[in-house]
């Protein structure tokens, strides 16, 4: 019997790698007045909801999407979270 789960995949930049969107959000909240902004990273948040047997498989079937298509390895990180079962 499989069940359904909710999976919440965060995506981001590596570190290092350039953000431009973040510099330019950066930019704009320093105009906005809020000064002590130093750095934003802007990234991806997926929410996927999928069939698996265990807590275990809806896990493991996550990360190999995530490496697979979710997330570029070359340049991005990721994490995995279960949030639900039903």
């Amino acid at each position: 019997m499989s069940i359904l789960y909710k999976v919440d995949v965060f995506v981001v930049l590596k570190p290092g790698v350039l953000d431009p969107k973040g510099e330019a959000v950066k930019k704009s909240l320093n105009v906005m007045g809020y000064e002590g902004v130093n750095e934003v990273r802007i990234g991806k948040f997926i929410e996927v909801w999928l069939d698996a047997e265990s807590r275990e498989d809806a896990l493991r079937q996550a990360e190999k999407m995530s490496k697979e298509l979710l997330a570029n390895p070359v340049i991005e990180d990721y994490r995995v979270k279960i949030v639900e079962g039903e």
